[in-house]
């Protein structure tokens, strides 16, 4: 966790105060949650080479981003998914609980269409590829602290294009285990089933995918978000 004391916009009475101003417009203050010290550093320096965006506090885990937030009122938390502690899109929805003027912005290299719609069924603010251009990242933080919404339009088009799941809770679940190894007899003994009828499971997944074969429909799953 990092924060910077010398500009943090906090009074000394530990109220935060108003950002500055560059050319009469206010600057956009922003956290960054991001467990990769180089990948973090880098949105640091990029960001605050813009005349007005300032990081004002980075965290390495999603579990310290409600608090710091609330300590250092940002007004766009850049949140990648995959954090320890607690999960970006998990972290963003009690950001969203309890700093609501603070919009999410997910950062990561998960361009899955299911994953999206996930960061859409979390509210999330806006939702961009870590290989985006820096531009577009600039001009989506200024989006969300602007009150609007910034998604990447070939990803939004993507997931709002998708078939629905079509696995039942139960073929989900014979999957996840498939894919983690585990032979037909194994899954038997988790679920309580008879190692016939998760073959038979196994089969209808298959087909329900299109996929050559398990190895193919566990490949599916995963791209579409599937897999519990």
């Amino acid at each position: 966790m990092t924060t910077h004391p010398d500009n943090n916009g906090i009074g000394q009475d530990g109220s935060p105060r108003s950002g500055p101003t560059t050319g009469g417009s206010s600057v956009i203050r922003i956290l960054i949650a991001e467990d990769m010290n180089m990948v973090r550093g880098a949105l640091v320096a990029l960001l605050n080479l813009q005349d007005d965006l300032e990081v004002v506090c980075e965290v390495e885990r999603g579990d310290e981003i409600v608090d710091m937030a609330l300590k250092h009122r940002p007004e766009v938390a850049i949140i990648d998914i995959d954090l320890p502690g607690v999960d970006g899109l998990s972290a963003a929805t009690q950001l969203r609980e309890r700093l609501p003027e603070c919009g999410a912005l997910i950062l990561t290299s998960l361009g899955r269409p299911g994953t999206l719609r996930r960061a859409l069924e979390a509210r999330v603010s806006g939702y961009l590829l870590k290989d985006a251009p820096s531009a577009e990242l600039a001009t989506a933080v200024r989006r969300v602290a602007a009150g609007h919404r910034a998604f990447d339009p070939e990803l939004a088009l993507a997931a709002w294009g998708e078939f629905e799941n079509p696995l039942t809770d139960r073929e989900a679940q014979v999957l996840r285990l498939t894919a983690e190894g585990a032979e037909a007899r194994e899954i038997a003994s988790v679920l309580r089933l008879s190692a016939g009828t998760v073959r038979n499971y196994l089969t209808t997944i298959v087909t329900k995918l299109n996929a050559r074969n398990r190895v193919d429909a566990i490949r599916i799953a995963r791209d579409a978000d599937w897999l519990p």
